[in-house]
C-alpha cells in the first residue's frame, strides 16, 4: 500500500514541463504576463515567486547545491503546473468533480506517513518535484482531481480507451480556456498538456499512479 502511494507521489514528474530557467519579460500582447488562461493573467511575478520559494527550500538543505544544479529547469515548469492548475480546474468543473480541503489533508497525512513524517515528505517533494513546502498541497490536489476525473467519466485509466477518455477532457478544457503563453517561455500544446517541447506521453503516468493513489485509498 505504501509503495503505491509513493508511486503515485514519484512518477508524477510528467506534471512539470522540462525546459531552461528563464527570466522572461511580458509580450507586447500581454505585459508583464507568463501566461493568459481563460482570461486571467498569470504574471511573470507568480512565476519568479514560486522559483524563489524553491530556491529558498533549497538553500536550506544540506544538498543545496546539488538540488539547484538539478532544477535548471525549474522557472518553465513552474508556469507549467501553474497552467495545469487551471486546466484541471476546468476540465473538473464540467464533470461536476470537487476536491475538499479534507481530501487534501486525507492524502497528506498518508503521504508524511510513507515518509516517516512532515519533514522527510517535504524533503521528498523539495528534491523529486522541484517543490516548496508551501505548494505540496496543490501538488496533491491535482493528484486528487486527475483520479476523481477519471471516476467521474467512468474512465479505467490502465487501458488505452480510459487514458483517451481523460486526455480528451483535458484538451477540451485548455482549448476552452484558450492558453496565451509568453513566446519567451514557450508554447502551450493543447493536445499534449503541456508546455514548450516536452515529448513524454504524461497522461499515462500521471494517471496510472492517480489510480494506485485512489486503490491505496480505500
Amino acid at each position: 500500500m505504501h509503495r503505491r502511494r509513493r508511486t503515485a507521489l514519484t512518477v508524477s514528474a510528467a506534471l512539470l514541463a522540462a525546459a531552461p530557467l528563464l527570466t522572461a519579460c511580458g509580450s507586447q500582447a500581454h505585459p508583464g504576463a507568463a501566461a493568459v488562461v481563460g482570461g486571467d493573467r498569470i504574471t511573470v511575478s507568480t512565476v519568479q515567486a514560486q522559483v524563489a520559494d524553491v530556491r529558498e527550500a533549497q538553500g536550506s538543505s544540506p544538498q543545496s547545491a546539488q538540488l539547484t544544479d538539478q532544477s535548471g529547469q525549474l522557472a518553465r515548469a513552474k508556469l507549467h503546473g501553474l497552467i495545469l492548475d487551471r486546466v484541471l480546474d476546468r476540465a473538473a468543473a464540467d464533470a461536476g468533480v470537487t476536491v475538499s480541503r479534507a481530501e487534501i489533508q486525507q492524502m497528506r497525512q498518508s503521504a508524511a506517513a510513507q515518509y516517516q513524517g512532515e519533514k522527510g515528505l517535504r524533503q521528498a517533494v523539495l528534491q523529486e518535484r522541484w517543490l516548496a513546502p508551501g505548494q505540496i498541497d496543490a501538488f496533491l490536489r491535482e493528484q486528487i482531481q486527475i483520479t476523481k476525473l477519471g471516476q467521474a467519466l467512468g474512465a479505467d485509466p490502465s487501458t488505452p480507451e480510459g487514458t483517451k477518455a481523460i486526455g480528451d477532457a483535458l484538451t477540451k478544457a485548455s482549448k476552452a480556456l484558450n492558453v496565451d503563453v509568453n513566446p519567451r517561455y514557450g508554447t502551450w500544446d493543447n493536445k499534449q498538456i503541456q508546455l514548450g517541447d516536452y515529448k513524454a506521453p504524461w497522461i499515462s503516468q500521471v494517471t496510472k499512479p492517480a489510480q494506485a493513489a485512489a486503490e491505496a485509498g480505500a
